[in-house]
């Protein structure tokens, strides 16, 4: 099964090809590889409404089955935010570091036990003609501590230290970090649901 990845990232590709590495008989392409780019505005309300229309987008223009994702960060103490705003939380050029400084801001004065968050992943698979094959959710739970920590991650995870970890998702490992990210455990369903696919 040939699937097209919304995405011209080769690093988000790999981690992909490595997540699915067991599910047999598929083949993973970028929109890099095929010379193709496909602009989205993700204005859904959801994580789902973002991927959906990411991956209907691509199998519009690729005629073949197409996956996308969407995910962020949902901190408690704001009520679920900054949601499917992650990335421009800031605004909507933010840098990673304008977006972390401004969840400090608002988390100032919150104590630990109320800094509850978590990281949340959506993956939607469509086939050729944009209806939905698999929908696949992860999350990790965790909490937002105190200041920036880490340089091997990106995003949030200098601020999040997931559950039963001292260490925020920038101080771990990569292959520690994706053993229990959002996105390894959504992509461990959609693993699921390609074999459920494959079956005669």
């Amino acid at each position: 099964m040939r699937i097209i990845v919304a995405t011209s990232n080769a690093g988000k590709l790999a981690e992909y090809e490595r997540l699915l590495a067991g599910v047999p008989d598929v083949e993973l392409e970028s929109l890099a590889s095929l010379g193709v780019s496909v602009h989205v505005v993700e204005d859904g309300d959801t994580f789902y409404a973002n991927a959906l229309k990411k991956a209907r987008a691509v199998a519009a223009v690729v005629g073949v089955p197409s996956m996308a994702d969407d995910s962020g960060l949902e901190v408690d103490a704001l009520g679920g935010r900054p949601g499917v705003h992650s990335a421009r939380y800031a605004g909507s050029d933010a840098t990673d570091t304008q977006n972390n400084e401004k969840l400090l801001r608002e988390l100032s004065g919150v104590t630990g036990g109320e800094r509850g968050a978590r990281f949340r992943c959506t993956i939607v698979l469509v086939d050729g003609e944009g209806r939905e094959l698999v929908v696949a959710d992860g999350a990790c739970e965790g909490r937002i501590v105190d200041s920036q920590r880490g340089t091997n991650g990106f995003g949030y995870d200098p601020l999040f230290a997931a559950e039963g970890n001292a260490s925020t998702m920038a101080e771990l490992p990569p292959e520690k970090k994706n053993e229990i990210s959002h996105r390894a455990q959504a992509a461990a369903k959609l693993a699921a649901g390609l074999r459920e696919l494959q079956k005669p």
